[in-house]
Parts: C-alpha cells; sequence; structure tokens
C-alpha cells in the first residue's frame, strides 16, 4: 500500500472584517479574565507550579490529536524544533510567574501590570528581529513604565516585592511574541502550540513532585477550567487577528482589565486602588499608542515594497 502523506494545512486567508474580529477579541477576554480569576482562587490551596503544571496538561491533552502520526491533520512536521522549544519554555514562564503574582497580589494590579508586554516587545524587537523604534515609540514605552512605577510604587509601604512577579511574566510573554514572529508565515499555528504546551508540560513535570500537594476534587476540575479557559482564549485571539488589524483590536484586548476587577471584586472583594486605576491608563495609553506606531510602520513599509518591488 502506498505510504500515506501528511499534507500541511495552509492558514484561512485574512478577511476585512473588523466588527467580527472585535468581537472574538472581547470574547476571548471573558475566557483569559475567568482562567486568571479561577487561577488566583485556586493558588489559596495549590502551589502555583503544580496550578501552571495542571493548566499545561489540559493544554497539552486538548492538542493531542494533531500530535498523533496517523490524524490527517499532523502538526508536529517542523525544522524549526529549536525556536518551538524556547517559545515553549517562555510561554511557561509567562504562566507561571503570573499566576505565582496572583497568589500575592489583587487581581486587578496583576493583570494591568502584566499589560506591559508591548513595552518589552518594543526593545526585543531590536535585538531579534533588527527592527528600528523610533523616538515617538521610546517615549510611549516610557509612560508605560510610568504606570508601572505608579502600581508598583516602590520605595513606599504599599509596595509587595511579588509586584515584580507579573513584570517579569510580561517580559516572557513578549518574548513568546517575539519568538512567535520569527516563525510566523514558515509554522501553521496548531504546530506552534502543540510544541508550546509540551514543552511546557515536559517542563512542570520534572519539577511538580518537589512541591506537589494532593488536590481536591474541586481544585483539579478548577485547574481543567483555567486549562480549557486560557487556550480557548488564546486560541479565539489568533481566529480575532485574522479578520482584523492590530492597531484596530488592540484597544479591545484592554476590557480585560474591567472583567478581572468586576471579578475580583465580587469573588475576593477587591476594590482597585487609585494608585492602580491611574497607572492602568498610562499603561494602556502607551500600549494603544505602540500599536498605532505599529500600523503606521506597515503602511509605510507595504508602499515601499509597492514602489520598489524588487528591492
Amino acid at each position: 500500500m502506498p505510504e500515506k502523506k501528511h499534507v500541511g494545512r495552509r492558514a484561512p486567508a485574512r478577511v476585512d472584517h473588523p466588527f467580527k474580529g472585535i468581537a472574538l477579541i472581547l470574547l476571548s477576554t471573558v475566557f483569559l479574565g475567568c482562567s486568571d480569576t479561577a487561577a488566583k482562587y485556586l493558588s489559596t490551596s495549590l502551589p502555583s507550579i503544580e496550578i501552571t503544571w495542571i493548566r499545561f496538561l489540559t493544554f497539552a491533552l486538548i492538542f493531542t490529536p494533531v500530535m498523533l502520526r496517523s490524524s490527517p491533520y499532523y502538526a508536529m512536521r517542523t525544522d524549526r524544533l529549536g525556536l518551538h522549544v524556547m517559545r515553549g519554555a517562555v510561554l511557561l514562564g509567562s504562566s507561571l510567574f503570573f499566576i505565582t503574582g496572583l497568589g500575592f497580589l489583587p487581581i486587578a494590579e496583576a493583570s494591568a501590570t502584566g499589560f506591559v508586554a508591548p513595552l518589552f516587545v518594543t526593545a526585543l524587537s531590536i535585538v531579534f528581529l533588527g527592527e528600528k523604534v523610533g523616538m515617538r515609540r521610546w517615549f510611549a514605552t516610557a509612560l508605560g513604565l510610568v504606570g508601572v512605577l505608579i502600581i508598583l510604587r516602590p520605595g513606599t509601604s504599599a509596595f509587595h516585592p511579588a509586584a515584580f512577579f507579573p513584570v517579569v511574566s510580561a517580559a516572557c510573554w513578549a518574548g513568546t511574541l517575539i519568538l512567535t514572529r520569527m516563525m510566523s508565515g514558515r509554522e501553521a499555528v496548531v504546530t506552534t502550540m502543540a510544541y508550546s504546551s509540551l514543552t511546557g508540560l515536559a517542563i512542570l513535570t520534572a519539577i511538580v513532585p518537589f512541591v506537589w500537594v494532593t488536590p481536591s476534587w474541586t481544585a483539579i476540575a478548577l485547574g481543567i477550567f483555567i486549562g480549557v479557559a486560557s487556550t480557548a482564549g488564546q486560541w479565539i485571539v489568533v481566529l480575532a487577528y485574522r479578520y482584523g488589524d492590530a492597531s484596530v483590536l488592540a484597544p479591545f484586548s484592554y476590557s480585560q482589565l474591567l472583567w478581572v476587577s468586576i471579578l475580583g471584586f465580587f469573588i475576593f472583594g477587591e476594590v482597585p486602588s487609585i494608585w492602580t486605576i491611574v497607572g492602568a491608563a498610562f499603561i494602556v495609553a502607551s500600549g494603544l499608542y505602540i500599536a498605532h506606531r505599529e500600523r503606521v510602520r506597515r503602511a509605510q513599509l507595504l508602499v515601499l515594497e509597492e514602489r520598489f518591488p524588487n528591492a
């Protein structure tokens, strides 16, 4: 019998449908906000490493069908294994540091601080992507850093050392985005996510026995919910960007701050401080302007490509 060939599936073509993209982004923030809230609730009974392990175990189980060689959607063929492993490791870092921070900080504060990822992307894109960053984007980055300082308030009695966990998480997430860009157009999304789930699961499986706490059935159910909700949220974001530009969709991703603030109030009795609100405003303004400058830069590149197609 002839050998069965696994044919790679091309990503669906991008369709300009911004309202559908916006709707998907808003939906994704609900899933991601609920996932973060459940992780904070679970952090009172389980170590952050164990919570993250359950999350990645669920993540990997969801993508098991595309890992099987017998599957017509087999997605494990790649020439960039090293990049996939690196992406999985920094994605794990992003999840682990954020969940650790949730155990000590109000969820609105942790989430607002975590939104500084675009600032790190700006800096890392120079080193790894060879991009040129103008003064206006650097100013926006500085504005975002001011927002972080307003939230953290280092040197005051309100400062908590755990506040650095969401910052490190954001830096790891920026690394994830940079590695994703490096593989963009060369690797299918399903391949990238499958390898990320396996890498994170392998690392966590090696260390989780040292902190293991036997979970209750309720804790297991919440852990599975975290894995399903976070995976669904990330996948919906991927779908959203097929229908709209980042500059259009980015403002609506910040609605996640609203959801976590509401959930934090009703579940944990947390009310965001004025410092968190003001700092978040700085960070959101910074992120929106960076997204705007990215749109301008891409438009300029398209014009140059049209004028000098053989350059």
